[in-house]
């Protein structure tokens, strides 16, 4: 993967108020750290950094630029989304060298089409490699072209560009296929769907009748004043 150059300008506000200011002025807060040296808080242009992880996902190398006249290669470590605005709240980037082995996961995209009349069950998307920091592939491949129900593609099955290296268990399942349930037993199982329904329906119903029926604790205290009285 090719690295991607980004301006940075170190931040000098922190705390949710800072970060807040930061966003608005059309940054991403961010903090930089590894190899030993003390974390270095910094601030990304939204629209660039999102143009670079958007075109190169969420492993995309980056080359800082920052405006203290220092620069640097770093990997995105964490990223925080808005979940509602979908924008970014906040990355730690993780310090690397050229030629340095890094631990990252990277998505897996499953190929070909599996046999007529099954489904794919997906276990895990993502896979655990170890690869130059300049090298980190944006996605892995496995093909389940003509699979037939009760197949299974592990960690092994991943095909893995030359210098990377599987770092995590190679039995661990990435997918399974299985049969495709028949319209007799999708059929078969729609009254049990309907009547489960029913039953939460109903225990919803009860619920919030309960609680409308239910005095406050405020009305049994006026309550009992005005019998005192």
């Amino acid at each position: 993967m090719s690295e991607v150059k980004i301006s940075a300008e170190p931040r000098t506000e922190f705390g949710k108020g800072g970060a807040r200011r930061t966003r608005r002025a059309g940054m991403v807060p961010a903090v930089l750290y590894g190899h030993g040296e003390k974390p270095k808080h910094i601030a990304l242009p939204a629209r660039e950094f999102a143009a670079a992880i958007r075109n190169g996902g969420a492993n995309q190398l980056l080359a800082l630029d920052i405006s203290d006249g220092t620069q640097a290669l770093a990997l995105p470590k964490a990223i925080q989304r808005d979940p509602i605005k979908d924008t970014f709240e906040h990355v730690d980037l993780l310090l690397v060298r050229r030629g340095e082995k890094v631990t990252v996961d990277v998505p897996v995209q499953l190929t070909g089409e599996a046999a007529r009349d099954t489904l794919i069950v997906h276990d895990h998307d993502t896979l655990s490699v170890s690869a130059d920091a300049t090298k980190v592939p944006d996605h892995l491949e496995a093909s389940i072209e003509g699979a037939e129900p009760g197949s299974q593609v592990t960690a092994a099955d991943v095909t893995l560009p030359a210098g990377v290296e599987l770092a995590g268990d190679p039995q661990m399942l990435i997918a399974s296929i299985t049969a495709a349930p028949t319209a007799e037993q999708l059929e078969s199982t729609l009254p049990e769907v309907e009547e489960a329904t029913e039953e939460a329906e109903a225990e919803v119903g009860e619920v919030t009748e309960g609680a409308a029926e239910a005095p406050s604790a405020e009305g049994e205290a006026g309550t009992e004043a005005r019998t005192e009285a």
